[in-house]
């Protein structure tokens, strides 16, 4: 059985981290660079960048930002936020980053998707969904920062992107961000029966209890959390003990 992974997320505004509640309500959480290090030393997995205001703003990526990152990590590290083309994915790939993250502009061409896994690899092409729960017991995919409904069922969403080219969905419960009151399960579950690459949870985790069970019950591959490493309620060495503890196959 693989092991599973756990990965820091750094929302970037203004070049600093922020996090917020359900996508909004930001507050500073602290420099990209020291949390970067601090999350390389404690064992984390892999580390994750999004830029999540270059798209609203119709700006690229900070790449100035992401090469000084890349220069001090040996983990796995994925960029996404503001990525519309080849263009911009190859200014992040080479400044860098191991993977390329894309949301909106995938949504608004998926060709884009196939493009990407052409040129640079499955392994290299992550999509991001955000979604949130309509009625019926089911979700809709989210884009422009999560402010913008789209009408896509995320099942079917994340189905496509796959068969398009992606090597790996980081899925985000736009209802469960910053509440620190646990992962959607059933999202997350539903996802992971449906995809034969590995599935990225994240949204609500509080707790090394929280990311057992979305890892477990969840059945994701990853799990990425922000607010319970940013303002030290855990650390990752904590999270992992915790899971090896419960039988959980994780890094140590």
């Amino acid at each position: 059985m693989l092991a599973k992974r756990i990965i820091p997320c750094l929302d970037i505004d203004g070049g600093k981290v922020v996090k917020g509640r359900m996508f909004n309500d930001l507050i500073v959480a602290g420099d990209p660079l020291e949390l970067a290090m601090n999350y390389r030393d404690q064992g984390a997995d892999e580390l994750v960048l999004l830029d999540i205001s270059a798209t609203v703003q119709g700006r690229k990526t900070m790449v100035e930002l992401v090469k000084r990152i890349a220069g001090v990590l040996d983990i796995p590290f994925t960029v996404g936020g503001g990525v519309r083309n080849l263009d911009d994915a190859r200014a992040v790939l080479w400044n860098g980053a191991d993977k390329v993250s894309v949301n909106t502009a995938a949504v608004k061409n998926p060709e884009m998707i196939t493009s990407l896994a052409e040129v640079y690899g499955a392994q290299s092409v992550v999509v991001s969904i955000d979604a949130r729960k309509v009625k019926n017991e089911n979700y809709e995919v989210y884009i422009e920062g999560g402010h913008k409904a789209t009408g896509l069922d995320v099942i079917e969403w994340a189905i496509r992107a796959t068969e398009l080219g992606a090597g790996e969905i980081l899925l985000t419960s736009i209802d469960m961000d910053g509440t620190e009151e646990g992962y959607d399960i059933a999202l997350t579950s539903k996802v992971s029966k449906s995809l034969a690459v590995p599935v990225i949870a994240s949204g609500g985790g509080g707790s090394p209890d929280h990311i057992y069970r979305v890892l477990t019950e969840g059945l994701a591959d990853a799990a990425l959390a922000a607010s319970i490493f940013h303002f030290n309620k855990y650390s990752i060495g904590k999270v992992k003990e915790y899971l090896k503890e419960r039988g959980v196959p994780i890094r140590i």
